[in-house]
């Protein structure tokens, strides 16, 4: 079992991204995906959070702050970004309802859904081990 992270710190991120850079099939959807999202958490414990994920030239990396250039970019508060990853709240509910506020180009997300599905798995492993 792993130290326990809180959710949002620079360990969780730093977490997320070993976790992302150890995951095999990741790093072959990465070769086949090229997308760059903006995360934006308002209102958490830290004040407001800022983290992306860049898959470009077949690299994959997860870091805090904003992509230099986001292809999409998600807004939500801390009461929602915790819902979501610990599964009490469906982000796609959250979307059509105003919750999870969306910028930028929705066919870059629907073309990359194989890299999505399996960036939840990492999220969900990293989120056993973190306090919300």
């Amino acid at each position: 079992m792993s130290t326990r992270v809180d959710y949002l710190s620079n360990e969780w991120i730093t977490r997320v991204a070993e976790s992302i850079a150890a995951n095999e099939k990741i790093k072959t959807l990465a070769k086949q995906n090229t997308v760059s999202v903006t995360q934006v958490v308002t209102g958490t414990p830290r004040g407001e959070v800022t983290y992306h994920l860049e898959s470009r030239d077949g690299k994959i990396s997860f870091a805090s702050g904003p992509a230099k250039v986001s292809d999409i970019a998600f807004t939500q508060d801390w009461g929602t970004a915790v819902g979501v990853a610990t599964g009490k709240v469906n982000a796609q509910e959250a979307f059509i309802s105003g919750k999870i506020r969306f910028k930028g180009d929705h066919e870059r997300v629907i073309a990359t859904q194989p890299l999505f599905l399996a960036l939840d798995e990492v999220f969900s492993a990293v989120n056993a081990d973190t306090n919300f």
